[in-house]
């Protein structure tokens, strides 16, 4: 990537998974709107899903390990970079994004799904945040401020990246700190900010929910877990076999998905499970339509699932993936944010993008505090002779934690190694 000095800008993205026992108080965005009628962000899901793929897809033909990231964290923070981007610039994130050609569209539904988010009372803890840091005595756009406040609740703060890289630093990671429960830290190094730092946008998604039916610690045990080259490892396998264990479900010749609901039941986890143990073949087929056949093919039955526990964190610098998918000159001399300037001039580029993620997933949910599950319990029927499916993810696997009536990936991921 140029590196050469240029007055640019740095896009930082963060999201996690996170654990414990708080509740999440600090960063939520209050936005003035009206009850969102989440069947009019059609066109956000769509473009959220489809970068989604898009990215996995690209992160699957180089990484080797385990993958996971937010789509949805990574577009809400592009979405204020498209605000303020200008002729071919913006046709490329426009490109990259899927985003609708009407800004309108496109404010609205963010708008409407930041409100979903947040919203209060939830049996589970979701929320986003967005901050924006300029420097001080940079002009920037009144306006353009205004609309990224107005439509995705993030504030501007004034900050001397020039005569104060330290301070700077410390106060927007203090800021990821409180957004992620301490588990990202650290996350911008003094070093990474110079005297043609401009910007950093930052955005960061929480996610704590409890499963509706729970996994018995009890009947968690150790299993063998096949790994890509053909190696076996020992693993902390979770199981619900009980008459009980009633998910939405289905197969087909390549497949095995299982729905897993959390409490609320607004939010749900898929986890899907290639046959043959061919990861490959499944991430081939992976797109948003096939998603949606799937899904469609679903049904309620009891089913035996066997899930490894799980815990990582990944972190990607996504400057040279952006550029190789289409976005190059966002990256470059030639970027055009006029958008963002009181002046109106070309002055700004994207230096660098960074995405870091935490998951854990466990018998209570995602490490949180013991709450109340609803018991789902199958119909009553004459008891018949069938065979119960098994789920068994005791070889590599990939997950969905999605927005269920929207449909709408906040997070996606795959294990290859749940003990990495």
């Amino acid at each position: 990537m140029n590196r050469k000095k240029f007055t640019g800008f740095l896009v930082i993205l963060i999201s996690a998974i996170v654990g414990g026992i708080y509740i999440y108080r600090q960063g939520i965005i209050s936005l003035p709107q009206p009850k969102p009628n989440l069947s009019d962000i059609k066109n956000i899901t769509d473009a959220n899903n489809q970068f989604a793929f898009d990215y996995y897809s690209k992160l699957a033909s180089k990484e080797k390990d385990n993958i996971f990231f937010s789509p949805f964290s990574i577009s809400a923070a592009f979405v204020m970079t498209y605000e303020g981007a200008k002729g071919q610039t913006a046709d490329q994130i426009r490109s990259v994004f899927y985003f609708p050609d009407d800004l309108n569209i496109v404010r609205a539904e963010y708008a409407s799904f930041f409100s979903e988010i947040n919203k209060k009372d939830k049996k589970y803890e979701l929320n986003s945040a967005n901050a924006l840091w300029a420097q001080q005595d940079y002009k920037f756009s009144k306006d353009y401020f205004e609309n990224v406040e107005k439509y995705y609740g993030g504030k501007a703060t004034n900050l001397d990246f020039r005569k104060n890289p330290e301070g700077s630093a410390s106060t927007i990671n203090k800021w990821v700190e409180n957004q992620t429960k301490n588990k990202i830290k650290n996350l911008i190094s003094p070093d990474a900010i110079n005297e043609d730092t401009k910007l950093i946008l930052t955005n960061a998604v929480y996610f704590k929910g409890e499963w509706i039916k729970k996994f018995n610690k009890k009947d968690t045990k150790e299993e063998d877990f096949r790994t890509v080259n053909d190696g076996t490892i020992k693993t902390q396998m979770m199981r619900l076999t009980d008459d009980e264990a009633v998910f939405n479900y289905g197969e087909n010749i390549n497949l095995q998905i299982l729905e897993m609901a959390y409490s609320g039941n607004d939010l749900s986890a898929l986890f899907i499970l290639p046959k043959n143990d061919d990861l490959t073949k499944l991430e081939s087929l992976i797109s948003n339509k096939n998603l949606s056949d799937w899904k469609k093919d679903m049904g309620k039955q009891r089913v035996k699932v066997y899930i490894p526990r799980f815990k990582f964190e990944t972190t990607y610098t996504m400057g040279e993936d952006l550029i190789n998918m289409g976005m190059s000159i966002a990256f470059s001399d030639s970027a055009d944010f006029s958008g963002m300037t009181a002046s109106g001039k070309k002055e700004l580029k994207i230096d660098e993008a960074i995405h870091k993620a935490f998951v854990e997933v466990n018998e209570e949910g995602t490490e949180a505090a013991a709450a109340t599950g609803i018991m789902m319990q199958m119909t009553s029927a004459p008891p018949k002779e069938i065979e119960i499916p098994v789920f068994r993810a005791d070889h590599p696997f990939l997950f969905i934690i999605q927005h269920k009536s929207t449909g709408n990936i906040l997070f996606i991921g795959r294990v290859v190694n749940p003990n990495l």
